[in-house]
């Protein structure tokens, strides 16, 4: 019976082998994403974003250069109308149409997938080539540019609530337009059962049951008709009814069924579309279900279908080309024989009767989110016969509905099914079962088995959907690549591959996020498409109860398609976000690509987000979503406006079906606070979003763990109970009391689970196990193999390989001798480096050329120890390498040196010297310096320039002893002198000393004295013009004389500079003249401003106070008579300030009427600029300076608002108080700003004695920010924000303050005195930056000036030597640590903090303690950052804080006052409010003497 069965199979093949199979999807050109397509958004009547072609295609007589691709089966080179104006009408169309079949069409919840792409790879332009060639005979078409749509599954629209008993029925089709410089052919292809259904009901027909035929065809639209007039195109149809529609996959003009070929298109004269001319004798097609599909060839060469082929023989081997892999189903065989192979569509395959002729390849050429299956082989005893013989073929089978196992092979199938294919019977011994693939499951997961197949989760403690599993309430990092090309304006710019990093605090549903390198048009156009960084918040959102994140679902696999189509410019952008899995350090990888285009934002510019509700639709293996936001815009040049963007987007990933589904399948995304910004000085673009994800339409959640007002720490997780109850628990792999929560190190507690022959390596929160080297994992990514390297034939051909574990040997097989890498014949010996290097030198007749070293080499083919030069006599030794051993070269006619004498090794001095001499001749460079070195080789103490004459003393470094250089035929220094340390004098003077010892032409040396010490009178050599100096060698204002008049006495007594001589000193240049149109003010002879004060430049003149301020309305243009200034001034209305007319302009913009969300300035009485900024009544605030301009890192939607500090003094009140120190009483006080004065609170002991607080210094026209106090010679120092100086005061009665620097200074707000170093320390928040001089001012230097954002306190532990500070930047605020040198510096504090405005140290415990505006709380730390402690957690708005005696004093802008806290007793506080309101800065405790 067999035989006979096996008899009819080969029978009916030889009958069927000569005709050509109707095309199944296999033989469509390859589709989907893995192929480079981007996909269609789904839904009813959607369009694609604009495909702008390569070059441009004619259709008809007409050249476009862009297509657009619609839901409804069509292709368009417009931008199309709503469906309901062409969906149910008839050709001709208006608008121009290529139609593979023009339906209502519905994509809606995943029913089916539109691709589309544009390309040049050869195999499909060859492929086309091809059938042009056979379709139109003789034609020459070479194409160089393709574009492929493909409708894969895609339904007919039903209205909703209609009901239908039958199965859904899906179409899957394609359309391939492809073109060269002067004609277009279009192809349609219809696979075998590709069409099941045929025709749409139209929308508008209410009951009537009436079905529309599908239009196939192609239509040019209307066209310009006399002047202004148009009308009908010429069009061409393929079909007229429903049989039509049913012949397409039936019959062919190509003589292959399903495939249709058309020219549409060409630049010469073009009436109508004209359809290929070989379709009269369509071949029979094969009966349905006997047809085997069998591998076809990637390479498309021309194939003559019409006859048939015979041959049986040669085997053809073919490249896979990426762009053209056409899979296959699987290979059947019968016992004892094979089948002969059918010539399928698409390509040349011999036929053979070996089933290994070809690859097998996947059953399914459509979209794969994963590696393509791998075809499983049938064994014979698996082959059930036909049952009836006049059908012997088996039945095509869809394989691709079976999940897939760890290499892609298909293998499971439903428990309890049977597939009766009348071919294959399936059981569920077949299925995939955690035995086989449980690896596959997460290390922190585990597997379970289901009637099925089987599923990962994630063991308790962790989440995600099992293959990926990360610990719960840890927080997350992901890191990836942007690229892309993105339009701003007509400007197209490119990303390539630059960096995204973004960190996600999940246990509140915080995601930050932060590309660099974004160039600066595009940096600002970006700022409104958060959704790039919506990504991250959705996938670690804070959970509601009974709801899941995206982790949970996606895992860490998973392909984001999203499309941004902006209003009202109708730009398109899309966003394709790929996740590639977790890293080593199990950190998320995604992959984002951006096309598309943007609208333009103006450099500058702001921009503002509402919160929003989003909600996500969950089905098996997809997520979709779809919104419209809104963003508000600010700038300088168009004031506040609001536009909006449209959101789609669905989720692909890998979905486990065998396990029951419990989970809801809509939930609601709730997004809080969106904040944007691009900072354009380090091309970064920064997305801050808080996500929570629950139930729709959910209530408010008051515990504060689904609030996120809870203070468990950033690696714990908020455990909610009853009311507004909670508990804090640290994440997997972390421990702690759940506020403080520390890593655990697996790897030292012995935790983790590393096999044999690997090794543990820790990680935040987890770890993992890399194998030892020569091992690499098993299937399981657990278990570590022996690497069997010799598979890799890394030995000698003449050698033999032997694996050992861990690694291997070579060695040299019998009459071959080597290292096992390198084998020669034993009675050949290689010629050695020696001998290599000497015979590279010889001519044709074996001499060497004339005046070349030639290295001799011994008997053994070793150089020889002592080598010399045949030509110079110079002689020298070498090691084993021929290298020269320095110091042993000798001059010719001078003994040789003694090879066999054990090497000294070479010193610094000779080093340097040989480093000068040329090669093998031993001479130096021509005129260079070459140090003279001793026996012992280290440098002489006297050094001299053989060329220039000048002779120096060095130290043993050979660096030059400063003040001992001697020009030619001078006396030399005496080196042995004992050396003084050179001052600062001699350090200035000697830094301007060129090498040959001259200063540099015009430049200012200062003279020193035989101490070394600043002569008191200085004088330019060049200018002529002398001065008086101090002992820092810092000019005495008001002592410069010019050339030929007579010098000041710098003896005499110096008065303290007065505030017009500073204002008048700080203009002038270091030669002694102002700034070119700069006005330098006149001060009398007192020092006091004159009255009359004129610009010389301008020629204006005005009247100035006391405070050299003008006095409105005084001033007089240039010839014009003077103002009286001795007269009273007749008040005048004071002009609007750019605050104030910035505010008037929009508020006309607005209609007088702003929203509450939109933006006006908030400027002061005096007109100007609020520090603090925010939209309306909103929380939605940042700090501007004195301009206007936003303060980069302060903007925050958060109600607690920036720590903004003002920038301008405000008006100064009548009368002046003197500007100098009434000293406060003995014993302790506190000192504390407050804008223009610094306050003294008394202590007694360690209460604030308020009825004796007083006010130490008041300074005009300042803002007081930072505070310190020097015990040691008791001086208060400070910053000044408004006069951008540093300042210091001694607390002596009258003394006046002192500017110690005045330049270089933007915002100094934190401010610290180290008293053992004598140092100052400060931070300059505009630039970012903290820098350090000595007390005086002199020895300015940055210490750091990166990675720094808002930085603001600083503190120092002089007796460590530590520096502290903090950086409120409101995305990632910190702590921070160094040495006072800058060296050792570290993050201390990095979660958990909002503003941490306040630092101060405690001495007595030895802690770090800050006060947090944000937070609330005052916390605590060891200064290597564990142990942390929260001491307060009820704190208004603290600034600036100091510890003293157990308690810590801060200053609170809430309060407008000074609170105190005991250490001891936290809920203890103390108040003091001083009489005049207004917002208190830095404080600082000051002594009689050092505490």
């Amino acid at each position: 019976m067999r035989s006979r069965t096996a008899g009819l199979v080969l029978l009916q093949l030889s009958l069927t082998a000569c005709c050509v199979s109707a095309i199944h999807r296999t033989d469509l050109f390859p589709y989907g994403p893995i192929n480079g397509d981007l996909t269609l958004h789904e839904g009813d009547d959607e369009t694609s974003p604009v495909l702008t072609l390569t070059k441009p295609m004619f259709f008809y007589e007409t050249a476009f250069s862009n297509l657009y691709v619609a839901t409804n089966g069509i292709i368009s080179t417009q931008d199309l109308p709503m469906e309901k104006q062409y969906v149910d009408d008839g050709f001709p169309t208006e608008f121009p149409v290529i139609a593979p079949f023009l339906a209502d069409i519905d994509t809606s919840n995943g029913k089916g997938a539109i691709y589309y792409r544009q390309t040049e790879s050869p195999s499909v332009l060859n492929r086309v080539a091809t059938e042009v060639q056979r379709g139109f005979p003789g034609t020459i078409f070479t194409p160089t540019h393709a574009v492929i749509a493909t409708w894969e599954n895609v339904a007919a629209y039903e209205e909703t609530g209609r009901s239908s008993e039958s199965p859904r029925r899906v179409n899957t089709f394609q359309a391939v337009v492809a073109y060269d410089e002067t004609s277009t052919y279009a192809l349609f292809l219809y696979p075998e059962d590709g069409l099941q259904f045929f025709g749409t009901r139209p929308k508008e027909t209410f009951n009537v049951e009436i079905e529309l035929t599908a239009r196939v065809g192609f239509t040019r639209g209307e066209v310009p008709y006399f002047f202004f007039s148009r009308t009908e195109g010429p069009y061409y149809s393929v079909t007229t009814n429903e049989q039509s529609v049913k012949n397409l996959y039936q019959l062919s003009n190509v003589q292959v069924p399903g495939v249709w070929l058309f020219h549409i298109g060409s630049s010469y004269t073009f009436e109508n579309v004209i359809p290929a001319a070989n379709g009269d004798q369509l071949p029979t097609p094969l009966p349905q279900r006997q047809i085997i599909e069998f591998p076809t060839t990637p390479e498309y060469p021309e194939v003559d279908y019409s006859e048939p082929d015979d041959t049986f023989g040669d085997e053809q081997e073919y490249t896979m080309d990426p762009d053209f892999q056409n899979p296959s189903v699987p290979e059947f065989s019968e016992p004892d024989q094979d089948p002969p192979h059918l010539q399928p569509y698409g390509g040349d395959a011999t036929l053979t009767s070996d089933p290994q002729t070809h690859d097998a390849a996947p059953a399914v050429a459509g979209p794969e989110e994963y590696p393509p299956p791998e075809t499983r082989h049938l064994h014979p005893q698996e082959v059930v016969q036909p049952q009836h013989p006049q059908h012997p073929l088996p039945e095509h089978t869809l394989l691709e509905a079976f999940p897939h196992g760890p290499e892609g092979e298909v293998i499971s199938v439903e428990e309890d099914i049977n597939f009766d294919s009348g071919v294959i019977q399936y059981s569920p011994e077949n299925r995939e079962t955690c035995e086989r693939y449980g690896q596959q499951c997460s290390q922190n997961g585990y597997c379970t088995d289901y009637s099925s197949g089987y599923c990962c989760h994630c063991h308790a403690g962790f989440y995600g959907n099992g293959r990926h599993c990360l610990p719960n309430g840890a927080p997350h990092r992901v890191n990836g690549k942007v690229s892309g090309t993105v339009k701003v304006g007509g400007t197209a710019l490119r990303l390539d591959d630059i960096l995204l990093h973004a960190y996600i605090v999940v246990g509140d549903g915080r995601a930050y996020t932060a590309i660099s390198e974004v160039p600066e048009p595009l940096g600002w156009a970006l700022m409104p498409v958060a959704p790039i960084g919506g990504l991250f918040g959705w996938l670690f959102a804070l959970k509601l109860p009974n709801s899941h994140n995206g982790f949970n679902i996606t895992g860490a696999e998973f392909t984001r398609h999203a499309e941004v189509i902006f209003y009202p410019g109708n730009q398109r952008l899309s966003i394709v976000q790929t996740g590639r899995g977790l890293d080593s350090e199990n950190y998320l990888n995604v992959d984002t690509r951006l096309e598309g285009s943007v609208p333009f934002i103006a450099p500058g510019a702001s921009l503002q987000m509402e919160p929003y509700l989003e909600t996500y639709q969950y089905s098996p293996s997809l997520i979709t979503s779809s919104s419209v936001r809104e963003y508000t815009v600010v700038s300088a040049e168009s004031g506040a406006e609001t536009f909006s963007f449209q959101l789609r987007q669905n989720i692909t990933y890998r979905d486990c079906r065998h396990a029951p589904r419990s989970a809801p399948q809509t939930l609601q995304l709730n997004v809080e606070r969106i904040f944007v910004m691009y900072i354009k000085e380090e091309r970064i673009l920064r997305y801050a979003i808080t996500n929570k994800i629950g139930q729709v339409g959910g209530g408010e959640q008051v515990n504060p763990c689904y609030s996120g007002n809870h203070d468990c720490d950033t690696t714990a997780q908020c455990l909610p109970g009853e009311g507004s109850s909670f508990s804090c628990q640290c994440a997997t792999g972390y421990t702690g009391d759940g506020r403080s929560c520390y890593d655990v190190d697996e790897c030292v507690e012995g935790l983790s689970v590393c096999g044999s022959q690997s090794e543990c390596v820790n990680l935040p929160g987890s770890h993992t196990c890399r194998c030892l080297s020569g091992y690499e994992f098993e299937q399981d990514g657990r278990t570590c193999r022996d690497v069997d390297e010799c598979l890799n034939q890394p030995c000698h051909h003449h050698a033999s390989c032997y694996n050992v574990p861990g690694s291997f040997h070579c060695r040299c097989q019998p009459g071959f001798q080597g290292d096992g890498f390198h084998c020669h014949h034993q009675h050949e010996r290689p010629k050695t480096q020696c001998e290599q290097h000497r015979d590279s030198l010889q001519r044709g007749d074996g001499s060497p050329p004339i005046g070349a070293y030639v290295p001799q080499c011994d008997e053994q083919g070793q150089y020889r120890q002592q080598q010399c030069h045949g030509s110079t006599g110079h002689c020298w030794c070498v090691d084993s390498r021929g290298q020269e051993r320095q110091g042993t070269r000798t001059p010719p006619g001078t003994s040789p040196y003694n090879c066999d004498a054990p090497e000294r090794p070479k010193t610094q001095c000779e080093q340097h010297r040989d480093s000068l001499q040329r090669g093998s001749d031993g001479l130096t460079l021509v005129g260079a310096y070459v140090p003279q070195c001793d026996e012992q080789g280290q440098y002489r103490p006297q050094q001299c320039h053989g060329s220039t004459g000048h002779c120096w003393c060095v130290d043993s470094r050979g660096q030059e002893r400063q003040g001992t250089r001697t020009p030619p035929g001078s006396p030399r220094f005496n080196c042995d002198a004992p050396e003084r340390p050179k001052t600062q004098c001699e350090q200035h003077r000697d830094s301007l000393q060129r090498g040959d010892g001259s200063p540099p032409v015009g430049a200012y040396v200062p003279q020193c004295d035989e101490q070394g010490q600043y002569r008191q009178q200085q004088c330019h050599g060049s200018t002529g013009h002398c001065w008086c100096v101090d002992s820092r060698g810092q000019e005495r204002q008001g002592t410069r004389t010019p050339p030929g008049s007579p010098r000041f006495n710098c003896d005499a007594p110096v008065r303290p500079k007065t505030q017009c001589e500073q204002h008048r000193d700080s203009l002038q240049r270091g030669d002694g003249s102002p700034p070119v149109g700069a006005h330098v003010p006149q001060c009398d002879d007192q020092g006091q401003y004159r009255p009359q004060q004129c610009h010389g430049s301008t020629g204006h003149c005005w009247c100035v106070d006391s405070r050299g301020q003008e006095r409105q309305g005084t001033r007089t243009p240039p010839g014009s008579p003077r103002f009286n200034c001795d007269a009273p001034v007749v008040p005048t209305q004071r002009p609007e300030t750019v605050c104030e007319r910035w505010r008037a302009s929009l508020l006309e913009h607005y209609g007088g009427r702003p929203s509450p969300q939109q933006y006006l300035p908030q400027c002061d009485s005096a007109g100007e600029f609020n520090p603090v900024q925010c939209y309306g009544d909103s929380s939605y605030c940042w700090c501007v300076d004195r301009d206007g301009r936003e303060v980069a890192g302060t903007r925050s939607n958060d109600p607690v608002k920036p720590a903004c500090i003002p920038t301008v003094a405000p008006p100064t009140m009548r009368p002046l108080p003197r500007p100098d120190v009434t000293p406060p009483p003995s014993g302790v006080s506190l000192l504390y700003a407050q804008g223009q004065q610094i306050g003294v609170l008394p202590l007694n002991g360690t209460r604030m004695d308020k009825g004796r607080a007083s006010v130490l210094l008041t300074l005009h026209s300042a803002i007081v920010v930072a505070l310190d106090y020097d015990c040691r010679e008791r001086k208060v120092y400070w910053t000044d924000l408004s006069g951008r100086t540093i300042s210091r005061a001694a607390l002596e009665p009258g003394a006046e303050p002192e500017i110690l620097i005045n330049t270089g200074l933007m915002s100094p707000e934190g401010l610290a005195v180290d008293v053992a170093r004598r140092r100052l320390f400060w931070v300059d928040s505009t630039p970012d930056k903290i820098e350090t001089a000595n007390l005086d001012g002199s020895g300015r230097r940055i210490l750091f000036n990166t990675d720094l954002v808002n930085p603001r306190a600083i503190v120092v532990d002089s007796r460590s030597g530590t520096l502290f500070w903090t950086d409120w930047n409101r995305e990632a605020p910190k702590i921070e640590s160094s040495t006072v040198d800058g060296h050792n510096r570290r993050v201390l504090v990095r979660e958990g903090i909002g503003l941490p405005n306040a630092l101060t140290y405690d001495s007595t415990a030895r802690r770090v303690c800050w006060a947090d505006a944000g937070t609330k709380r005052l916390e605590c730390v060891a200064p290597d950052g564990s142990d942390r402690r929260v001491l307060q957690s009820n704190l208004n708005y603290p600034f600036s804080m100091v510890f003293f005696s157990n308690h810590y004093y801060y200053t609170d802008w809430r309060r407008d006052g000074v609170l105190s806290v005991s250490r001891d007793s936290p809920q203890s506080t103390e108040e003091y409010l001083p009489d005049q309101r207004s917002h208190l800065y830095g404080i600082t405790v000051a002594s009689t003497s050092c505490l």
